[in-house]
């Protein structure tokens, strides 16, 4: 009789627990219809939009980094090239940023992507003793202290949400 296969989390849920940070996971039931995936998870678990972040891929001067904002706001590109260390941003193709992250969009984690890019956190997920980010797929985030979601994804922070 085969035994039945057990689940091994998300790429982000491995990687907080072999870094050892403290995390919660939050699932909900996605409706591909929404028009905000983000602002979706924050009503749907019944938090704040500020507490709540979503993840973007870039390409700053060509080369691939992410940006992580609250849901209610939009990513500031002038903001992020200067905080990336570039000139211009724009958004990245859908297709590279699966491609490269592992992730489908709309369940890209800043944690646990197939290769680590430069990431920027907008400051103010400092503001909050937890922020909740995608957790790897569509209808499941992460909860976790701002500090761990810094230092796991190796991020810098600067004000890039308008």
């Amino acid at each position: 009789m085969a035994k039945a296969k057990q689940s091994q989390g998300t790429p982000a849920t491995v990687a907080l627990t072999k870094a050892k940070v403290e995390f919660t996971t939050h699932a909900y039931e996605h409706d591909p219809a929404a028009k905000s995936y983000g602002l979706e998870a924050a009503e749907a678990l019944g938090l704040a939009p500020e507490q709540v972040f979503k993840t973007l891929l870039i390409e700053v001067d060509g080369k691939l980094a992410v940006g992580v904002v609250p849901v209610g706001k939009q990513l500031d590109l002038k903001a992020i090239a200067a905080a990336a260390g570039g000139k211009k941003a724009v958004m990245a193709d859908p297709a590279a940023a699966e491609r490269t992250t592992g992730y489908v969009v709309g369940g890209i984690s800043p944690i646990g992507q197939k290769r680590a890019l430069p990431t920027v956190v907008d400051s103010t997920a400092t503001d909050h003793p937890t922020v909740y980010v995608s957790g790897g797929r569509r209808g499941l985030d992460i909860g976790l202290s701002p500090a761990d979601l810094i230092t796991v994804t190796k991020a810098r922070t600067a004000a890039i949400a308008r």
